[in-house]
């Protein structure tokens, strides 16, 4: 199978470039830059892209390649820290910028030199997305000159002739205009891919690696009845069939009778099914807790104990699998990477687990990918294309510290606004959209009488890879009906507000 390498210097960006490349159907796989060149040119890639990151090329401890990878007859394309990294290595110079007209950061209107194989057929002027304070002094010899823009003459460069081209600039993110036609023609211009991956061939290379992973052990899956641990608990049953048990965690956070749909659902499968009602005992150890960080790492440690427990009931398991994608893994933080939250099964994980090992079989995946491989493996659209719920559950959608009081009057408000979007035909419309229970109270007036009430926050977004958001345009009418309903019918809550903040700078959940 052709395979495009990606070395990761630990920028924020990173993967994005992996789903640009699998949105092409060509292969990829993402490694460490400091992976033994052995390992790497075992795969025998028709191409590398180095990825940006954080660090300056010229200190002596900034990340750096094998220089024999220049030699193995590869094209390379580098970008940001990736572009500075190939030319550094290849005899440019690479300096801090002089002032700050030459550092660059954000959208950038930049002109390219469309007869290089990497803007073939693009315009010959556009805005592309830049981050990066150095700046190339002196480009190797062999290269050429193939963008630029105000503050930069060398945005862009290439060396023809051995396919080695390198840009400044982030072509993986939507903020670049035709930054997908970019990494296309790297992909079949100059690498000359066919482009017949797709998410079937992952399924099989899943299902063939995870046999060869677990042998003749027992895996326990913590499913949870969303997308991500459904996908997973179908991938692992092709893959090993009995060997698999489910445990599905009650905690006393999830939504208006999920619980029971998640068994009801699962009942039905060939599946070694087990139900957990943990409610008290979650809720006793977050008592009086406010911090995000600490709910979070509280109830992922709760899991993982309550998972060994199960383990022994069964007898002899090796595994502990999880439905961890990609965006859980990045924003809890890997490498260089800042933590913007930790995940309850990523960040969230204790520092000893009673597993030989943990399983995670989506975790190059994005949302869109996992629902795809979802309908590969043949679950039921209802399932795949669910609403994604996070594992801490409630526990997150709670400011402040949490009580069966607040979960209840969380659990019937959040019901209501589901409902009424479903009603409505905007489920079909928003990627997510859930109700907050938020720790100010306010002054209300309710049948003549004072009223000090929480207020409920409601929050819709769309998006494609929940990497970025964009806040719901929902109908007012509505958002009337929804507010309506829920002081009218719930307890405890006279005033309602709609979040209208993006991702970034807002997260989509709010804790």
């Amino acid at each position: 199978m052709e395979t495009i390498l990606i070395l990761d210097f630990g920028g924020q960006y990173n993967q994005l470039i992996a789903r640009r490349v699998r949105e092409c159907n060509v292969f990829c796989e993402v490694k460490p830059y400091n992976t033994p060149l052995e390992e790497l040119r075992a795969m025998e890639p028709i191409g590398i892209i180095f990825t940006g990151g954080p660090n300056s090329v010229y200190l002596d401890d900034s990340p750096r390649v094998d220089p024999d990878i220049f030699t193995w007859g590869v094209p390379i394309l580098g970008i940001c820290y990736g572009c500075q990294h190939l030319a550094y290595s290849l005899g440019g110079e690479v300096t801090p910028a002089q002032d700050d007209s030459a550092r660059e950061y954000g959208k950038t209107v930049t002109r390219y030199d469309t007869g290089c194989r990497l803007f073939k057929g693009l315009p010959e002027e556009g805005v592309s997305w830049m981050s990066h304070g150095d700046y190339m002094a002196k480009v190797p010899e062999g290269f050429a000159l193939t963008a630029r823009s105000d503050a930069c003459p060398n945005v862009a460069i290439a060396d023809e002739a051995r396919g080695f081209y390198g840009v400044q600039f982030h072509p993986e993110v939507n903020h670049t205009e035709h930054g997908v036609d970019m990494i296309r023609n790297f992909l079949f211009e100059v690498c000359h891919a066919r482009g017949e991956w797709t998410m079937g061939d992952y399924k099989n290379t899943a299902i063939t690696r995870l046999r060869e992973k677990i042998g003749s052990g027992k895996v326990l899956l913590a499913l949870s009845g969303g997308v991500d641990s459904s996908v997973a608990a179908a991938l692992l049953a092709e893959a090993v069939g009995p060997q698999l048990t489910c445990v599905f965690v009650d905690h006393g956070l999830m939504r208006l009778n999920e619980g029971d749909e998640v068994e009801e659902a699962f009942a039905k499968w060939d599946l070694n099914f087990v139900r957990v009602d943990a409610g008290d005992r979650f809720l006793l150890k977050l008592a009086g807790v406010d911090d995000p960080e600490r709910k979070r790492k509280i109830i992922g440690e709760e899991f993982i104990r309550v998972f060994e427990e199960e383990a022994k009931k069964v007898g002899a398991v090796d595994f502990l699998a999880q439905g961890t994608i990609y965006p859980d893994v990045i924003e809890s933080g890997a490498g260089d990477a800042a933590v913007i939250k930790s995940h309850h099964n990523v960040g969230g994980l204790p520092d000893y687990v009673d597993f030989k090992e943990i399983v995670e079989p989506l975790r190059m995946l994005f949302k869109d990918e996992v629902r795809q491989l979802g309908r590969e493996l043949g679950l039921p659209e209802y399932l795949v294309s669910r609403q994604p719920f996070p594992g801490p559950g409630l526990a997150i959608r709670i400011i402040g510290d949490i009580t069966r009081e607040k979960a209840d009057t969380l659990r019937l408000a959040d019901a209501i606004f589901r409902e009424e979007m479903a009603r409505a035909g905007e489920d079909r419309n928003a990627n997510q959209y859930f109700a907050v229970l938020t720790n100010t109270r306010s002054v209300g007036v309710m049948g003549d009488g004072r009223t000090y009430d929480y207020t409920l926050a409601l929050r819709a977004v769309t998006t494609s890879d929940f990497m970025t958001a964009d806040w719901a345009r929902l109908p007012y009418e509505l958002l009337d009906k929804v507010s309506t309903r829920i002081v009218n019918e719930v307890k405890g809550i006279n005033r309602i507000v709609y979040d209208i903040t993006s991702k970034p700078p807002a997260t989509i959940e709010w804790e």
